[in-house]
């Protein structure tokens, strides 16, 4: 439900800024490496020392063409490098190398699909069915390329100071930047957008995207208005680095413009800082425009060409894009939207389904496991699928023997969480255990006799015609099995003995 009163609505653009999947940085030779001890992977190029110059790096050229086609952009044959002028400790040059009316991408879009908003989501509709999702289509504006600064530490117990200390290791990293339309109307669309983008960056090789090691950064622009009014007064949320804090922020700064408008106050064009301990946004400074940076290409960059062969053959080589997949997961392997949507979420997760799929030969089985079981361990973990001791083709293996009749789908269960931890193979575990389903009509057939002999009530309730004590005695059968029969077989021979 929204949080504003049902005649406002929220209007939000959103600039991305993504570290590039690249070995060295944008116009130095210097590493591009996480965790490395402060100011140990820089260049001089990087300390603007006397009589450098930049060097462009081609890799994040095919890169930033790559996103360009992944969002069905233009690309644009021609770009120019700018200068974007302003002061700060961990700017050496005193201005940063970006784009600015010359972007190397423009005009594309992204679709996005999100749960309506409102209280009566879901209503009618079975417990645990998949929620209906709207599609929505994003407008991308630009994406440009530029250098990331180095980071401003103040923290004594980060920096061992008291003072406030600079790593430049980050400076020259390069970044793209990415700027939407502001065709977003709410918190979940937002995160709805974001997650969509990160999905695609990672699917096409562009940036890991990784937020806790700040490569995929968001400032959130967020107005209010009056519905069907013009677009009113912007903040600009600044350095948002987690699903939940976008979608946090963007709230508490919608709620708080509607305070200063209900107050009789103006809402002033500025930059907003959020604080998630409070969940309150709170002005850093009145907000520059871009006139304030003093933009001009920059003199020691000439300007970018790419030819169309260029963007062609990087177009041939591009992966197959989620929204491909998952239309190809419905059609080829029958799965519903939702399923497919899940399972294509990371290129990681696709490829670890269609490899237990083809494993067993059961898709709709593998898709069960996966979205169930699977995506539970890594919540619980708090990890990657890449980061478990599970194959897809060890998945594939029990997923085979449930398939089978080799082993119950309760056994099963109890051989996944081993395997999850340990890895390891499911038939000889199984064989180990003594789990292996007993699917002998001659056994099952004994284990029935015994439990008709031992709930004649039971058997005549099911005479009469009611089938709900079948049940009671399919669980009397599995128990006197230990859970080895197979219940298919169980289901079939009780019918077939109380009914004749």
């Amino acid at each position: 439900m929204s949080v504003l009163p049902d005649d406002y609505e929220m209007v939000i653009g959103l600039e991305v800024h993504t570290h590039l999947k690249t070995a060295s940085k944008l116009f130095s030779p210097a590493p591009v490496r996480y965790g490395e001890a402060p100011n140990h992977a820089v260049h001089p190029i990087d300390l603007a020392l006397p009589g450098v110059l930049p060097v462009l790096n081609e890799r994040v050229v095919e890169l930033a063409i790559r996103l360009g086609l992944a969002i069905h952009a233009t690309v644009n044959e021609e770009s120019v490098f700018a200068r974007k002028n302003y002061f700060y400790p961990d700017l050496p040059k005193g201005y940063q190398i970006s784009q600015f009316e010359e972007p190397v991408v423009s005009e594309g879009w992204l679709d996005i699909e999100v749960e309506p908003e409102g209280p009566l989501k879901g209503k009618g509709k079975k417990k645990g069915a998949a929620p209906e999702l709207l599609r929505k289509r994003i407008g991308i504006t630009r994406a440009h390329i530029e250098e990331d600064a180095g980071k401003s530490i103040h923290d004594v117990a980060i920096a061992g100071s008291e003072d406030s200390c600079i790593d430049l290791n980050r400076a020259g990293v390069p970044l793209l930047e990415i700027v939407s339309e502001p065709d977003l109307r709410s918190p979940r669309e937002a995160s709805a957008y974001l997650r969509a983008l990160r999905s695609i960056l990672r699917y096409i090789g562009v940036s890991d995207a990784d937020m806790e090691k700040g490569q995929f950064r968001c400032d959130a622009n967020v107005s209010i208005r009056r519905k069907g009014d013009a677009f009113g007064t912007r903040t600009e949320i600044k350095n948002l680095n987690s699903f939940t804090h976008v979608e946090d922020a963007i709230e508490a700064e919608a709620i708080r413009q509607l305070e200063v408008l209900e107050d009789g106050g103006e809402v002033v064009q500025a930059t907003m800082g959020y604080d998630p301990e409070r969940r309150r946004t709170h002005v850093q400074r009145l907000k520059e425009n871009s006139d304030d940076y003093r933009y001009f290409p920059d003199p020691d960059l000439i300007p970018l060409r790419i030819s169309a062969e260029k963007i062609e053959a990087v177009r041939a080589a591009l992966p197959e894009l989620p929204e491909e997949k998952r239309a190809r997961f419905e059609s080829e392997y029958a799965l519903s939207a939702y399923d497919a949507g899940v399972l294509t979420a990371s290129r990681t997760l696709a490829d670890f389904f269609e490899a237990a799929a083809k494993e067993c030969g059961a898709p709709k089985a593998a898709a069960n496991w996966i979205t169930r079981d699977v995506l539970r361990e890594l919540k619980e973990r708090e990890c990657e699928i890449e980061d478990l001791a599970l194959t897809p083709q060890t998945l594939g293996r029990l997923i085979a023997l449930v398939e089978e009749g080799r082993l119950t789908q309760k056994s099963a269960a109890q051989l996944f969480p081993d395997l999850v931890a340990d890895g390891g193979d499911p038939e000889a575990m199984m064989v180990e255990r003594g789990l292996e389903a007993v699917s002998d009509a001659g056994a099952i057939e004994g284990f029935v006799d015994e439990v008709i002999a031992a709930n004649p009530d039971v058997v005549q309730q099911v005479r009469d015609g009611d089938d709900k004590p079948l049940n009671f005695l399919m669980g009397q059968v599995m128990k006197a099995s230990q859970g080895k029969a197979e219940p298919g077989q169980v289901r079939k021979a009780l019918a077939e003995k109380i009914r004749g």
